[in-house]
């Protein structure tokens, strides 16, 4: 099964208000709102593209370590990905299909880490959750996220609902500023071009993480 139908398997289910998320209409109206609002803002458009530079950045893996792109990329192309956080089911699927098309990037010579805003103790819930062998780096504030253009800020009403279904962003992220990234796919070559870029405002769609093979093939081709 694709990842993309795993996605939309899960989102019937929790949709139609089955258990254990049991969640009501109202719920599912706020998020849809959320959602179109955000598709109809254009910001989708504004983040960096195939063919723009990559900003370079530093993280820490969840072990306080920092992690350099620059580093990263001497060795070989980089696969970057942002998601929301470990509370989210979506972005769990997806990394552990990420996890899955790691042997194949790996045998392409590229690396793979993937970013969130989460805490360090979030971000090793997710390596631990998903069974990862690549570094979840945290991002605070979203500042790389903001770099890639990925960075939005949760409307007003979006907020309140999350706070009533206790998804206590500020806690999770340790930031108050109620910001999160759109859900981002690079792959970024070795003089820090992007190579390919996929951008969803709708965080129940994600792309294929084969998607990336053959930019990864050609990254493979020019390092040759």
């Amino acid at each position: 099964m694709t990842l993309q139908a795993k996605l939309d398997a899960f989102k019937a289910d929790f949709e139609a208000g089955k258990p254990p998320y049991n969640v009501p209409p109202s719920v599912i109206e706020t998020m849809h709102r959320a959602t179109a609002e955000l598709i109809e803002s254009g910001a989708a458009a504004r983040a960096l593209k195939a063919g723009d530079k990559a900003p370079s950045f530093t993280l820490n893996n969840p072990d306080g370590e920092a992690v350099s792109s620059a580093d990263l990329l001497a060795k070989g192309p980089l696969v970057v990905s942002f998601y929301r956080g470990v509370w989210c089911p979506y972005c769990n699927m997806e990394l552990q299909a990420l996890q899955a098309a790691l042997p194949a990037f790996e045998r392409l010579g590229a690396s793979l880490v993937a970013i969130s805003p989460q805490t360090a103790v979030n971000s090793r819930k997710s390596v631990r959750q998903n069974d990862l062998g690549f570094p979840i780096l945290s991002d605070t504030h979203n500042d790389v996220a903001a770099a890639f253009g990925l960075r939005f800020a949760m409307p007003d009403y979006l907020v309140d609902l999350y706070k009533g279904l206790k998804n206590d962003l500020p806690a999770f992220n340790g930031d108050p500023s109620w910001t999160l990234p759109m859900p981002g796919r690079f792959v970024i070559g070795q003089d820090g071009t992007i190579l390919y870029a996929e951008v969803n405002p709708d965080y129940t769609r994600r792309p294929e993480p084969e998607d990336m093979l053959p930019a990864l093939r050609r990254a493979a081709v020019v390092a040759a």
